[in-house]
């Protein structure tokens, strides 16, 4: 049996070609993957591990446990004198730290460059990083840049650059050197400016040291230097040697690897199963076909047993050869990702491409076995034929069409039923966690459904579709005919492309219904053309430009945009004179269903948002322009300690110069937003603590407090959230803040565009740490991003696209093997070469219409579903573009897919072909 086998393997090798390609590509994406982040990962570790291991020893300061985990504390930096007493430890030879803040650089247009201020750090001797180019700053007004900020700045050595000081004053400095500072998160997202450890002070107000590297004296290990450091600092500072803080750094950044690769692996299991699909299929077809072969060896005295082994045995041969050529072939595929990818991922090109053996006996393993499992239904079912039986039909694969039984009708519509009863479900309990879960459950079930009624669905599909082909010619007739005759066949092969049509189809409504919905809660709550706000900074909120203009409380008295408690009796209940415990308030502000914070907590009210602020200059330099017409100022400040806030304090804000409900707009549970003005508050759900409309609601202010009544109870989840008052009641509750978090703009009517942008940044002009942002802009960018990550997602599935088109064609070809002299007695009978080759081309293009049709069906209302359950009042937008273009890849695939087959029956020798059994 092992020399028959491998003998039918050889003689019959062509009609595992395309068997062995979809094998080889689902494989190729496995192992592709794995080596591309394997090298990855190597790169990573090389980066860190030769920083790191520069130093013997490194300490950086012990983070404090916070008390609120939404406010995490910055760790305590160390001194000085801790410097000094390292310094002066038996076991280390020398000793230097990092000091850390952050400093405002201007690009070439005198804007603040990046989102946030990057990193301005001095880097003493000895240090674990070093100058990649050029030299480290020595003097006063020199300085390095990070790699990464100078390619986005567009810097380079030599350049002259502007930076600003904690006052806001500018001074330059010329550019010594560029520093790689790795996957190190602290300074590779953000970017970083080194000083010399003279100006760093200067420039940032920072003192101590977030990190203090260490070099072991002569014949002292790095463990010792690192014990006898940790012993002196204590519980201040955390000490590693240099190679475990580089493991434990490597290992961090091999986090987001790690989820790049389980990503990619899972679009690899999806090419995997579609090709499980189409191996199934040829060995269905060809086991059918070969019924007579089967019988023969059983007549011989041949087993069930060694039957069935002889076609595993087959299964496995393919499996393996097409395995290890995936495995080649995914060795390249993961040195081009390395090779063109890599850089954008901060790789360098320095590191060799990485070929472990798992990737190497995973991608082999993968591949034999789904094409050995594959091939078990196949292959059981070789054994089920009798030998005379099969001896007396003809070699064709009519044994494997049997009827559609009532019982696969009725199995198939229940998992149609219950589909539709789980997303009803979702649809009914609203946006949540579990919604997506949900979904994608109904979508298996449904699928399941599809495969179990395949056959049913190809015959009346096919019917409907039909007639209109018969009437555009004999060719065109008969790939009607022949589409119907073996339903189950082609219904398998079609399954191969509903997968990937449905998973790119549910994407594309997905990520447009998304963009669709933003963008119109983006018009109708902020009808806006600028935006106008501070450039973030860790260091505080005071959006930069009026930094220097603050000044610490002296003598005690309370800091600014500060609300100190009520005085007198509204503190008594921390006397134990008041109500305590929720108990309701004698003769106080939260009589008729009012609400006031907590008893005893801290009742004082700050802006605390930690945004950045845009001084009152810019916003009345743009209200003094005639080209706008709207200027909005966002103000914020928050009330600690608020009982009924799930985060135990409450945002306020207010929009001067608004109209709310016309210029600025949200989402009611309850009351009206027009129409609000002094004395009426807005206030979300979340934050209503069972308050409703006509409620009061008091809020404490540096004058013993404010109470509002509630106009309106807001949606959670949107732009107006926690409590919204008017300008009026805002100053009141905070009288110190005047600066605004946002200024939107909106043009006049009739305004020429660039004159109106012109306006916007002249008004910025002496604010450089401004940033404005186009609200055109800001949707275009949204909208690149949505393009980018559904072109991604498109390639990485087209894959099982290409993999099914393979499927396809294989069916076809061994279909038109099957059908030899059935296509020579219609050539006989008048049909021409031509005729032949457009009656197959037809037959290929139904399929794949079917198949992408049914996959664009089920991904329209699994993508509807998915993103209704996910997405509060998404708007559902249909690609129809997109699924144009999905429906034009189905005809040309199915073109494709006919080309050899049709060659191969329009070049055989009618009188041959007539002859041959």
């Amino acid at each position: 049996m092992l020399r028959t086998t491998l003998a039918g393997l050889r003689m019959h090798k062509s009609r595992y070609v395309t068997t062995v390609m979809a094998i080889l590509l689902g494989v190729m994406f496995v192992s592709g993957t794995m080596v591309f982040a394997d090298t990855l990962n190597a790169n990573y570790e090389k980066s860190v591990m030769g920083s790191a291991t520069s130093v013997d020893a490194i300490a950086v300061p012990t983070a404090e446990e916070p008390e609120d985990p939404a406010e995490p504390s910055e760790p305590e930096p160390l001194t000085d004198a801790q410097l000094d007493g390292v310094r002066a430890l038996p076991e280390v030879a020398a000793a230097d730290g990092i000091v850390s803040g952050q400093a405002v650089l201007l690009d070439r247009d005198g804007r603040a460059f990046g989102f946030m201020p990057p990193a301005a750090i001095s880097i003493g001797e000895p240090s674990r990083f070093s100058a990649a180019e050029g030299e480290l700053p020595g003097g006063p007004d020199e300085l390095a840049l990070a790699g990464s900020t100078a390619e986005q700045a567009g810097f380079g050595v030599g350049d002259t650059v502007t930076v600003l000081d904690p006052a806001q004053e500018e001074r330059e400095f010329t550019v010594t050197g560029l520093v790689d500072f790795g996957v190190d998160p602290g300074y590779s997202y953000g970017g970083a400016l080194v000083f010399s450890p003279d100006t760093v002070g200067e420039m940032t107000g920072a003192a101590g040291y977030t990190e203090i590297d260490v070099l072991a004296s002569e014949g002292h290990t790095d463990e010792q230097a690192a014990e006898a450091v940790a012993a002196l600092l204590g519980d201040s500072a955390e000490v590693q040697t240099g190679e475990a803080f580089g493991l434990e750094m490597a290992e961090s950044a091999g986090g987001d690897t790690a989820m790049m690769r389980t990503a990619l692996l899972l679009f690899a299991f999806i090419a995997m199963f579609v090709a499980g699909i189409v191996i199934y299929n040829t060995f269905a077809i060809l086991i059918a076909q070969r019924q007579r072969e089967m019988a023969l060896l059983r007549c011989v005295g041949a087993k069930r047993g060694q039957v069935f082994r002889s076609v595993l045995l087959e299964s496995v041969a393919v499996g393996l050869i097409a395995s290890a050529l995936g495995v080649l072939a995914g060795v390249g595929i993961g040195m081009a990702g390395a090779a063109f990818g890599g850089p954008l991922l901060g790789m360098g090109g320095s590191v060799p491409v990485v070929i472990t053996p798992v990737a190497v006996v995973v991608g082999l393993a993968v591949g034999t076995v789904v094409t050995v499992c594959s091939a078990l239904v196949p292959a059981t079912r070789a054994t089920r034929v009798p030998p005379l039986a099969a001896l007396r039909t003809s070699a064709t694969a009519g044994g494997l069409e049997k009827g559609t039984g009532w019982m696969r009708v009725v199995f198939g519509l229940l998992t149609f039923l219950v589909s539709a009863a789980l997303v009803t479900l979702t649809q009914v309990s609203g946006p949540n966690q579990l919604g997506p879960v949900i979904v994608t459950a109904a979508a298996l079930i449904a699928f399941v459904g599809v495969v179990v009624l395949g056959p049913l669905l190809v015959r009346g599909i096919v019917r409907l579709v039909g007639v209109p082909l018969r009437r555009v010619g004999v060719p065109s007739m008969l790939a009607v005919d022949n589409s119907t005759r073996s339903p189950r066949r082609a219904a398998t092969a079609m399954i191969a492309l509903t997968v990937g049509a449905t998973l790119i189809t549910g994407y594309s409504v997905v990520s447009a219904s998304l963009e669709t919905t933003m963008t119109r809660m983006l018009d109708e709550q902020f009808p806006v053309d600028y935006q106008v706000s501070a450039q973030y900074s860790m260091d505080g909120a005071s959006g930069g430009d009026t930094a220097a203009e603050e000044a610490p409380a002296e003598d005690g008295a309370p800091a600014e945009d500060t609300v100190q408690p009520p005085p007198d009796g509204a503190q008594e209940g921390q006397e134990g004179e008041g109500p305590v415990d929720g108990a309701p308030a004698e003769d106080g502000a939260a009589e008729d269903g009012g609400t006031s914070p907590e008893e005893g907590a801290d009742t004082s009210a700050s802006d605390g948002t930690g945004m950045p602020l845009v001084p009152t200059a810019v916003e009345h330099a743009l209200a003094e322009s005639p080209l706008l017409d709207k200027v909005i100022a966002q103000r914020g400040g928050t009330v600690e300690g608020y009982g009924a806030s799930p985060v135990g304090s409450l945002p306020v804000s207010t929009y001067d110069g608004a109209e709310l409900g016309v210029d600025i707009t949200g989402e009611a549970v309850e009351g009206e937003i027009s129409g609000f003005g002094p004395g009426e508050v807005l206030v979300s759900e979340g934050f209503a603590d069972g308050l409703g409309v006509g409620d009061t609601l008091s809020l404490p202010s540096p004058d013993g407090g404010v109470d509002l009544e509630i106009a309106a109870v807001l949606a959670d989840a949107q732009t107006l959230r926690g409590a919204v008052v008017s300008p009026e009641d805002f100053a009141t509750l905070f009288p110190d803040t005047t600066d605004s978090e946002m200024v939107y703009v909106r043009a006049a009517e009739g305004a020429d565009a660039s004159e109106v942008r012109d306006a916007v940044y002249t008004a910025v002009d002496d604010h450089p740490t401004m940033q404005v942002m186009s609200v055109a802009e800001m949707k275009n960018q949204f909208s690149d991003m949505m393009d980018i990550a559904f072109y991604t997602i498109a390639a990485m599935l087209g894959l099982a696209i290409v993999i099914a088109v393979f499927g396809i064609s294989n069916t076809m070809a061994l279909s038109v093997l099957e059908r030899t002299r059935e296509s020579a007695l219609l050539r006989a009978l008048g049909l021409a070469k031509g005729q032949l080759r457009r009656m197959l081309g037809v037959e290929a293009v139904l399929l794949c219409l079917i198949g992408a049709g049914i996959g664009i069906v089920l991904g329209v209302v699994f993508g509807w579903a998915a993103g209704a359950a996910t997405l509060p009042d998404m708007v559902l937008t249909v690609p129809a573009g997109q699924i144009a273009v999905f429906i034009a890849v189905a005809v040309l695939a199915g073109l494709l897919a006919s080309v050899l087959p049709a060659r191969r029956a329009a070049g055989a020798s009618i009188t041959g072909a007539l002859a041959s059994e």
